[in-house]
């Protein structure tokens, strides 16, 4: 009862978060029903190319220069999105948790060990990574072996580039934790170093990792859209925002604006939502605010 209600209470500081939560859960419900307002293959051909929004029932937001149905696109573009970003938060999120927890707990050579890698791969932006990673994977598998592993690539390329921000705040709060009194006595009894660091520590320095990882969340789905608007994201056969946009980008100063407006406000809809509900999850766990 304490938890719901300081939840309710960072929820009543913060009203931004019930428009983040309706937004995620439009989003949401967007990417469920694709199949059911959408079952065709939403980059089949539908209709005449470059319809404006409104001007034919079937096609309410307009279609693309090949005769794509934008609605359907951007359905099915916004359930990849979630499926990439969710993925590749939770890929980041176990790795960064573990390799800090080992870190923290045992120090010494793996610790620096761990933290120099971190210190190279922070210098060094998250999408320059992914990018370094899917190339690389791009020269050394076939086009065909690639296209099929496609969206496991994307997803390991944009978690293995966050997992540094995890293991250094996972690090810092369990060398906090490991000398506190709690963590001595369980020693003492001789509780083993894994059942300390995953049932003493761990649960106590789940608060920061939470905010970190639905803020994390946003930046996956801008870098999986970044990566597709680059041409190195998932594959030509699969929908994405932001393959919707790049080829909407050719058409926005001839006045066909709608291919990249309409998935460009789904993508700022989906960051904000998820930043949104982020800060109300900082505050509701922040123990300043209690």
């Amino acid at each position: 009862m304490a938890a719901l209600k300081r939840f309710a209470l960072a929820y009543l500081r913060n009203p931004a978060a019930g428009l983040g939560l309706l937004l995620l859960i439009a989003i949401i419900a967007m990417a469920l029903t694709a199949d059911w307002f959408f079952p065709r293959d939403p980059l089949s051909l539908a209709g005449r190319p470059l319809q404006w929004p409104g001007a034919n029932p079937r096609f309410p937001l307009g279609t693309d220069n090949s005769g794509r149905d934008i609605a359907a696109q951007i359905f099915h573009g916004a359930r990849v999105s979630l499926l990439v970003g969710l993925s590749a938060t939770l890929f980041a999120t176990t790795l960064g948790v573990t390799l800090g927890l080992l870190a923290g707990y045992l120090g010494g050579k793996l610790d620096a060990l761990l933290m120099r890698i971190c210190d190279v791969q922070l210098t060094f932006p998250s999408i320059l990574v992914a990018l370094l990673i899917d190339g690389v994977v791009r020269a050394a598998l076939p086009r065909e072996v690639h296209d099929q592993i496609a969206l496991f690539v994307v997803i390991f390329a944009i978690g293995i580039s966050e997992w540094p921000k995890f293991a250094r705040t996972v690090r810092g709060s369990t060398m906090v934790e490991r000398n506190k009194e709690y963590v001595q006595a369980a020693r003492v009894i001789g509780v083993s170093p894994p059942r300390i660091m995953l049932s003493h520590v761990l649960p106590n320095v789940l608060g920061p990792v939470l905010v970190i990882a639905t803020l994390n969340l946003g930046l996956a789905i801008l870098s999986e859209a970044t990566l597709s608007f680059l041409g190195v994201g998932v594959p030509a056969t699969q929908p994405s925002l932001g393959t919707l946009i790049r080829i909407g980008n050719d058409f926005l100063f001839s006045g066909e604006w709608w291919i990249t407006i309409f998935p460009g406000v789904t993508l700022i809809a989906m960051v904000l939502s998820v930043n949104l509900l982020g800060d109300w999850l900082r505050d509701a766990l922040n123990p300043k605010l209690r």
